[in-house]
């Protein structure tokens, strides 16, 4: 029976989410993994584990789904075109960086998958995307979230001051905010750090730089699908239906009506809501599965690996911006 363990999870999520509100530098899904991990020895019954492992799964998926309300294709390009090159290029290296590393550091594949999306596109909610994609377990999926939370925080803190340092422009700083800290919480942080000290009003173009990001998550999630397709040993004829999970199609095609139609704002404001209030609902899931001493003590490799990616994506934001003139 399922809804043990659903029940367990939302209730976890209520207090999670509204705490996510007071502080978002740190977020309701970081929240959730903890609370999550500090319950887990209390709810290892039987009778909660297969909600727990529905909510992890698919209502992670929901969340994705309900997620491409949130992606307007033409507004977020139209706004946000001058920022391409910037994400281009951070997506790149991001990607690439994780590649190379986790080789060097012999990391498991899916680890540095997550964290290579994580840093590239949107912190969590790459990870969200992907890890179903690429059927990552639970203590992956936790590894990959501490690591881009850790810093998401760090970025968040010092890049108003490092903006400032360098001399940066209001324009400059909403781009380098939107292609270099991940997580939506995160990059609100910082753009509001910015905009106290300067009195500038950088949220909302660092916002539409995000959004804009966070459309990378169709092209990848569909790439790294069409990659575990064919290295799955099936003997099946290839088809889109077979390539690409279908929550993958439905949150492809949420973005495509979405684009297509003048939907009421309140529907998709409660669908934004929605989306994180199951992602939220799926980390705490993700928290109950997750053996917090076997996190800790595989976590030195992920964290570098995290390291790496941030830096390298910090580094190339500010180089492609000083190259463009925006900086």
């Amino acid at each position: 029976m399922k809804y043990k363990g659903i029940i367990l999870c939302f209730i976890l999520a209520l207090p999670c989410y509204f705490l996510g509100k007071l502080f978002p530098v740190v977020g309701g899904p970081i929240i959730a993994i903890l609370v999550g991990m500090i319950l887990k020895k209390f709810f290892d019954e039987e009778s909660y584990l297969a909600g727990i492992k529905f909510t992890s799964k698919k209502i992670l998926q929901y969340a994705v789904i309900l997620l491409g309300f949130s992606m307007n294709i033409n507004t977020v390009l139209q706004n946000g075109y001058k920022s391409l090159p910037v994400i281009i290029s951070t997506i790149s290296i991001a990607l690439i960086s994780s590649y190379i590393t986790s080789k060097l550091l012999k990391i498991d594949k899916n680890t540095s998958v997550l964290i290579g999306v994580g840093s590239s596109i949107c912190g969590g909610s790459a990870i969200a995307a992907t890890a179903p994609v690429i059927s990552a377990d639970d203590e992956e999926v936790a590894q990959a979230i501490s690591t881009i939370f850790l810093f998401n925080v760090i970025a968040a803190i010092i890049f108003p001051s490092l903006g400032n340092l360098l001399g940066m422009s209001n324009e400059g700083f909403a781009i380098f905010a939107g292609t270099a800290v991940n997580d939506t919480s995160s990059v609100t942080a910082a753009a509001s750090s910015w905009d106290a000290m300067h009195g500038a009003n950088t949220l909302e173009a660092a916002t539409v730089v995000k959004l804009t990001r966070t459309l990378a998550i169709i092209p990848i999630t569909v790439i790294l699908s069409i990659y575990e397709s064919k290295n799955s040993g099936s003997s099946k004829k290839l088809n889109i239906t077979s390539l690409v999970p279908s929550f993958i199609v439905l949150f492809v095609l949420c973005s495509i009506i979405v684009t297509l139609f003048d939907l009421p704002e309140v529907l998709i404001t409660t669908t934004k809501t929605l989306s994180k209030f199951f992602i939220i609902m799926a980390m705490g899931a993700i928290g109950l599965s997750t053996d917090i001493k076997n996190l800790i003590k595989n976590g030195g490799k992920s964290l570098f690996l995290g390291l790496v990616c941030w830096i390298s994506v910090t580094l190339m934001s500010l180089l492609v911006q000083h190259l463009i003139g925006l900086i």
